[in-house]
């Protein structure tokens, strides 16, 4: 009885997380380029009440006895399946349709990486006109440089193309003059490595493997980016509802088995002789 204690409170224990996870995903339902996460789990050890031994008559038992100690949390997935596109009508919005992250330089020198494509126009300290994330976080292109504006030219007269390549149209001619310059779109062997921050940024690991720049990585194959489009989070809602339920009853049951078992230690101790 004793056992079946903490074996429902690891059952507990874990749903908990899971719904924590369920919630995050809920919460998340409207952050542009957001993946959502599963929990997944492991049972934990199993204790031998009885080997495999043999009957009477000296024949092989096909099974043993044994009893689960529970459960644990083995990981948090992320499912880095495509999100709808969302038109916008601000210019800075671009969406990757494929594998792709675009790059970004923090604060710290490093670079991270991400699926939101909600940039914007920022002066940087030498004034000249970048493009950044909405917290001020350059954007690279594929040298690992800032995109930045041409001196003399406006920053509508940007061009941006499908394959990421970067051009501006001339205030004169309106020609498109090709600036030899493309989004640093990057993949990963194991885009389920990456390590999540805040801000919807991610940071390559050792699980992730070395991001991979398309154009000049073969075999991969090249993202699209799409200017005057978000990338939507890929959460369906109706699913984690549906997990969410299951996640409650789970926990209930399993503080309903510890109940059980606090009753049955109760009437043990009130035993008479």
């Amino acid at each position: 009885m004793m056992r079946a204690l903490y074996t429902a409170a690891t059952g507990m224990i874990a749903e908990q997380t899971n719904v924590d996870t369920i919630s995050n995903n809920l919460s998340n339902v409207n952050t542009t380029g957001f993946k959502a996460e599963r929990t997944e789990f492991k049972s934990l050890l199993y204790q031998t009440i009885q080997t495999k031994t043999t009957t009477a008559n000296g024949e092989n038992k096909p099974v043993g006895a044994q009893v689960g100690l529970g459960t644990r949390v083995a990981a948090t997935m992320s499912t880095y399946t495509q999100g709808s596109l969302l038109a916008s009508e601000i210019k800075t919005d671009f969406a990757i349709e494929g594998n792709g992250f675009f790059a970004v330089r923090d604060v710290d020198g490093e670079t991270y990486y991400t699926r939101s494509g909600n940039f914007t126009w920022s002066l940087d300290a030498n004034g000249n006109t970048i493009l950044t994330t909405a917290d001020g976080n350059p954007v690279l292109d594929r040298e690992g440089n800032e995109i930045m504006v041409p001196e003399g030219v406006a920053s509508e007269a940007m061009v941006f193309s499908d394959d990421g390549s970067i051009s501006y149209k001339d205030p004169e001619t309106s020609n498109v003059i090709p600036l030899n310059q493309y989004f640093g779109i990057y993949q990963f062997n194991n885009p389920a490595g990456l390590e999540k921050l805040s801000s919807s940024k991610l940071m390559a690991t050792p699980a992730s493997g070395a991001p991979l720049l398309e154009g000049q990585t073969p075999g991969l194959s090249l993202s699209k980016v799409h200017q005057c489009y978000l990338e939507g989070s890929n959460v369906n809602v109706a699913d984690e509802m549906v997990n969410m339920i299951i996640a409650q009853r789970a926990y209930e049951l399993n503080s309903k088995a510890i109940q059980t078992a606090d009753s049955m230690l109760d009437t043990a101790n009130n035993l008479k002789r």
